[in-house]
């Protein structure tokens, strides 16, 4: 090929992976980000599970594991919040915000506190994981900045609501 060749030929796959559209990035950051910290608030609580990978399902009324509170005093060791105050607030806003976020409901709210989460577990319980982190965090970013896409209720919302009218929901990630 010749320089000419190469270079049409990487201008047009640019334009390619240009046109992968940000509602598909969205509907997967969504879904990959929920997945983790449902998982994450499932090890936390019993009597209450849905896992649709392994089939595990309990319906019961969830209550903290037994062991999260000295999970949280032993291994995690915040500042300034108790165990006893930071394992319940834990599991429940990781059972709340992944739902919201997996659904596309108050997308860029649910992305915010799920992405300050992230920004405690790095600062103050596994600062080394930061690769991992970031990972989180730029999803999280993507969602916050451009909402959950055209397959979220948001969007649901903003078309119900119309043009012209003055609705909180906007969805850019279209």
């Amino acid at each position: 090929m010749t320089p000419r060749a190469d270079r049409c030929l990487i201008r047009k796959s640019v334009d390619l992976l240009s046109r992968i559209p940000d509602s598909l990035i969205a509907f997967l950051a969504r879904f990959a980000l929920a997945a983790t910290f449902w998982s994450s608030g499932q090890t936390k609580v019993q009597g209450f599970a849905i896992n649709f990978v392994t089939g595990n399902f309990e319906f019961g009324w969830p209550r903290l594991s037994d062991s999260v509170v000295d999970l949280f005093r032993d291994e995690y060791k915040l500042p300034i919040i108790p165990p006893e105050l930071g394992a319940p607030m834990a599991a429940f806003a990781e059972h709340l915000f992944p739902l919201l976020l997996l659904i596309g409901l108050a997308t860029r709210f649910s992305a915010l506190a799920l992405l300050g989460m992230t920004v405690v577990i790095q600062l103050f319980v596994y600062p080394d994981a930061y690769a991992l982190h970031g990972t989180w965090a730029a999803g999280f970013l993507f969602l916050v900045a451009k909402g959950g896409g055209v397959f979220s209720v948001d969007a649901l919302i903003a078309r119900r609501c119309g043009t012209g009218c003055t609705c909180p929901v906007r969805n850019d990630a279209a």
